[in-house]
């Protein structure tokens, strides 16, 4: 299968992602792409560095000419989110992609493609291996855990990196310059309940499947179906006629939730009640979910099931956690202030565990979501952790570095990109912290469904980047 990527154009790119993609990178598991990267450094016979947390920092001095020039830090992450369909059977911590060509698109077979934040690697490593590109002094910074934590990016201390301009390859519309990004906070409620013998004489598997899920930064305001609410309003207009025994829905923090499945039991005929409810749901989803399904089959009696009373609080606790956006920036037109993923919730064993991720442009929205959500969970028992919190990257419209991206992109595409700051988590934010007078900016090709099995890549976006991308090298600032 990636024969047929490492025909495309830019060559040097596609084949850097195909080397890439054979090496299984999951987040916090990152032992063989970095030793992958430091490889391909010390082959170039380039300065290359591991950090205390695990980022690699590669360096490459100025081509002839361009000694003159700031140096630039050029900054990617290594891992990527690990999605898979139900149905398909991979290992993301021993395999590498499976990828596909479709049309203008790159797609992998399944799972999700590793474009986010693949290609930016490739990209800096097609820049730090080829000796035809003009550019200055570079600093490749290749980060870890960017998609779980951020722990690289704020682990890297001070002292590591001496250049004035951080490029960020990270960002996911190829028309699209970023200047500021929201930050981020974990949420993880956790509690144990009890069980008894069940009492019906049936038990159900109830599934949810087929939603888009995505990005819970990128697509959070695009109304996307959450299978973790859909499943609880459908156990709550069931809970007086059964009993749940398990309920899996959803996987990382940073995807909407896809899937959801519950083991329930009962004495009673509860299709009209399910099928009603189903129903509502399908129809009120149709135009933005077409492939929703919700099904209802016969499965083995479980052992045990939670009491009625803890049944009744985990149901009406989850319904009030809100999911979704919370607010609009009153500041920046069409900006997602403040919103909430409820990304996973497991009840098994006695033991419940939920956890969402919440995102805000403002240090002060941000933990007054946290301690909404932390709250109502509270009041249901759980114990309520917030951990994993990182800075959101404050715009600056005055920046040297974006002026100059603007004007060679409407010098090359003959239009004005659009400047934006992102309701993702980027790292410049983090990186920020340690390096204050850094000038920043974030740009990329076009990526959609990103940590989604239907994520892909244009390969047309793609060149359009790569050639973006050698003008601005060429076109860095002169040193002061």
């Amino acid at each position: 299968m990636s024969e047929a990527i490492r025909k495309l154009e830019p060559q040097a790119l596609w084949n850097h992602f195909a080397d890439l993609n054979a090496i299984p990178r999951p987040s916090k598991k990152e032992d063989k792409v970095r030793t992958f990267m430091v490889e391909f450094g010390e082959k170039f016979n380039l300065e290359t560095t591991v950090d205390p947390v695990g980022n690699v920092i590669i360096k490459k001095p100025a081509t002839s000419g361009m000694e003159n020039r700031k140096t630039i830090v050029m900054q990617s992450h290594l891992d990527m989110v690990c999605q898979k369909n139900n149905d398909t059977e991979f290992d993301f911590d021993t395999q590498g992609i499976n990828m596909l060509v479709e049309g203008d698109w790159v797609t992998a077979d399944g799972t999700t493609l590793g474009a986010d934040n693949g290609l930016g690697v490739s990209a800096i490593m097609s820049v730090l291996a080829a000796d035809n590109i003009p550019h200055p002094a570079i600093e490749a910074l290749f980060t870890i855990d960017e998609e779980t934590g951020m722990t690289g990016a704020l682990g890297l201390q001070a002292g590591y990196l001496d250049g004035e301009i951080l490029l960020n390859l990270d960002t996911e519309d190829d028309d699209e310059i970023a200047m500021g990004c929201a930050g981020g906070i974990d949420i993880t409620a956790e509690k144990g309940y009890s069980t008894s013998n069940p009492t019906g004489d049936k038990a159900y598997k109830i599934n949810v499947k087929g939603l888009r899920g995505g990005h819970s930064g990128i697509d959070i305001h695009k109304g996307f179906g959450n299978a973790n609410k859909m499943m609880n309003r459908l156990l709550f207009a069931l809970q007086d006629q059964v009993q749940i025994s398990e309920i899996d829905g959803g996987s990382l923090r940073n995807a909407i939730p896809r899937e959801s499945t519950a083991i329930i039991v009962t004495n009673t005929d509860i299709s009209a009640t399910f099928t009603q409810v189903r129903d509502e749901i399908i129809e009120e989803y149709q135009k933005i979910e077409p492939k929703l399904e919700v099904l209802l089959t016969e499965t083995n009696m479980p052992t045990t099931v939670m009491v009625e009373e803890e049944q009744t609080t985990l149901i009406r606790t989850v319904y009030t956690i809100h999911n979704g956006v919370f607010r609009m920036s009153p500041d920046i037109e069409n900006l997602v202030e403040t919103s909430n993923n409820l990304a996973r919730i497991l009840v098994k064993d006695g033991q419940i565990k939920v956890l969402s991720l919440t995102r805000s442009a403002t240090e002060a929205g941000k933990m007054d979501m946290a301690n909404q959500v932390k709250s109502g969970l509270e009041m249901g028992g759980f114990k309520v952790t917030l951990d994993g919190s990182y800075p959101g990257w404050k715009p600056n419209p005055d920046s040297k570095i974006l002026k100059v991206l603007q004007n060679i992109y409407q010098q090359m595409f003959n239009g004005q990109p659009k400047i934006i700051a992102y309701h993702a988590g980027l790292e410049c934010g983090i990186l920020g912290t340690n390096y204050p007078d850094m000038d920043m900016i974030s740009f990329g090709p076009t990526i959609q469904r990103a940590h989604s099995p239907d994520e892909r890549a244009s390969i047309s976006s793609t060149q359009k980047f790569w050639k973006f991308l050698l003008e601005v090298l060429e076109n860095i600032p002169l040193k002061a």
